[in-house]
C-alpha cells in the first residue's frame, strides 16, 4: 500500500473514531408499493417516516426520470444512503459478466454524480446455479484475485470522487468474515474500496449465531472507519434441527437482541451513519420492521 494512502486510511479512522457513537442514525429502506411514476413513490417515501433509503433508480433511467426522483428526495429531507448493482460480474456467460461490468461502473459513476456515498455489490460467483450462489469456486485463489482485479479495474477507470465501490458480505462468497474483508480492502489498496455492512450475512455458523452479540460486536469493531452503509434484518435457526440452517428474516421475527445490537451500531456508527431494512416485499413488511426498530431504540436509550 502507497504511503499516501496508508496515511488516508489512518486519519479517517483516527475522524470516525472521534465522530462516532452517541448520535442518530438514519433508519429507513427500501421503499416498497404500488406506483408507476416518481411521484406516486415520493408518496409511499414520505409515507414510510424512512431518513435513508436505497436508490429507486439506476444508470439505465433517463436524466429527466431520475431528476424527478432526486427532487422528490431533497424536498422530503431523505439521505441516499447507496446504490445497488446487484448483477454478477463473474457470470459464466461472458456477454452478461461484460454487461453486468459495465452497469457496475454505470452505477458508480452515477453514484458520484449524485455524491452516494455507496455502490454495492456482492463478489459474484461461477456457478450455473445462480449469480448468488454457493460454490466451492467462491473460496478459490483464482477467484480472490479475479475479486481484486476487477474492483481496481472499476474504481481506477471511474475513479470516483465521492462514492465508494462495496462489497455486501455473504455467507458463502468473500468476503465472508471481517478478516476476510479486512484482508481485501489491503489487497485491492484503492482508497475508494470500503465496506458495506450486513452482519446477518455473515452470521453462517452456529458459533456466529448463538454468540451473535459478539459477532457483531467484532464486525463493528473491526470495520467501523471503512462502512459506507449498513443493512438491518434478523436471524433464526433451528437448534435441534440437523444439520445448520440458519434463515434470514425482518428484525423482530427473529432471534437477535435487538436493543443491544443498536448499542452495538450506535457506539460504532457516525451521526449520519445508515442502517437499512431489506428484502422484504409489502410496504406493510417494511412498516412493521421499521416500527418494532424504532421500539427497540427507545429501549435501548438510542436515537434513530
Amino acid at each position: 500500500m502507497e504511503i499516501h494512502e496508508r496515511s488516508n486510511r489512518e486519519m479517517l479512522k483516527c475522524h470516525y473514531l472521534i465522530i462516532s457513537g452517541g448520535n442518530a442514525m438514519l433508519l429507513g429502506g427500501t421503499v416498497t408499493g404500488d406506483y408507476t411514476t416518481p411521484e406516486e413513490w415520493g408518496v409511499l417515501l414520505r409515507k414510510s417516516g424512512f431518513k435513508a433509503i436505497t436508490a429507486p433508480f439506476s444508470c439505465l433511467d433517463n436524466e429527466e426520470t431520475t431528476d424527478r426522483y432526486m427532487s422528490i428526495i431533497r424536498d422530503a429531507n431523505v439521505v441516499i444512503s447507496e446504490i445497488g448493482v446487484w448483477k454478477n460480474l463473474f457470470d459464466p456467460d461472458p456477454s452478461k459478466a461484460d454487461e453486468a461490468l459495465l452497469f457496475a461502473k454505470g452505477q458508480i459513476r452515477l453514484a458520484d454524480k449524485l455524491k452516494i456515498p455507496c455502490c454495492v455489490n456482492i463478489a459474484g460467483t461461477s456457478s450455473p446455479l445462480g449469480w448468488d450462489a454457493a460454490d466451492k469456486n467462491n473460496f478459490s485463489d483464482a477467484t480472490r484475485h479475479r475479486i481484486i482485479e476487477i474492483i481496481r479495474e472499476i474504481i481506477d477507470e471511474v475513479r470516483p470522487e465521492y462514492s465508494y465501490y462495496c462489497l455486501e458480505p455473504m455467507p458463502w462468497m468473500l468476503p465472508d468474515s471481517p478478516d476476510e474483508y479486512i484482508k481485501l480492502i489491503e489487497e485491492i489498496d484503492r482508497e475508494k474500496f470500503a465496506v458495506h455492512m450486513d452482519f446477518v450475512n455473515m452470521i453462517n455458523s452456529p458459533r456466529r449465531f448463538l454468540m451473535s452479540e459478539d459477532f457483531i460486536e467484532e464486525c463493528f469493531s473491526k470495520l467501523a472507519p471503512y462502512i459506507k452503509s449498513t443493512h438491518i434484518k434478523d436471524s433464526r435457526m433451528d437448534k435441534l434441527g440437523y444439520t445448520t440452517h440458519i434463515d434470514e428474516c425482518p428484525p423482530g421475527k427473529g432471534e437477535l437482541d435487538y436493543a443491544a445490537v443498536l448499542k452495538i451500531m450506535d457506539r460504532y456508527l457516525p451521526s449520519d451513519g445508515a442502517i437499512l431494512l431489506e428484502h422484504m416485499n409489502t410496504f406493510e413488511e417494511y412498516d412493521e420492521a421499521f416500527r418494532y426498530v424504532k421500539e427497540m431504540a427507545i429501549k435501548a436509550q438510542v436515537e434513530v
